[in-house]
């Protein structure tokens, strides 16, 4: 069986952004792993290539410590947001993710504008507004 080579791995920080935490990330050219638990854990996984944004925030306490939260939507209807909540270095790990979406994309050849789906909370208030109103002749 072939070895993942992974090239980021963190862990979830606690206090004083310590790495005292079952919740373990990894990335990879092509996907990112998210591993939850001790004694029962969990592996969730996201392809690049389904990303459609990522989003940086950090709070107060993650400023002080170095710490920030990369939040990863994408089009996978199981798992369409995928947090990396409370790693070190957050912009870097962000613009690498970016980075390699892209070059993920590029691999698959699929375009930008393919991944725009319809997202389970996305409402189309045009539809709704015109629905019972009769089209005017022009």
């Amino acid at each position: 069986m072939k070895k993942i080579k992974y090239l980021w791995q963190d862990r979830k920080r606690t206090f004083l952004g310590l790495p005292l935490s079952f919740t373990k990330y990894m990335l990879t050219e092509d996907r990112l792993f998210v591993e939850k638990g001790f004694l029962n854990s969990v592996l969730d996984e996201e392809n690049l290539y389904r990303v459609r944004d990522v989003r940086v925030t950090r709070n107060l306490g993650q400023k002080l410590f170095g710490l920030g939260t990369v939040r990863v939507f994408s089009t996978d209807a199981s798992n369409g947001e995928t947090v990396l909540e409370s790693i070190k270095h957050p912009l870097e790990v962000k613009e690498e993710i970016v980075r390699l979406v892209d070059a993920a994309r590029k691999k698959h050849n699929i375009r930008a504008s393919e991944m725009l789906v319809d997202h389970p909370d996305h409402c189309d208030h045009d539809d709704a507004v015109f629905q019972d109103s009769p089209m005017p002749r022009l």
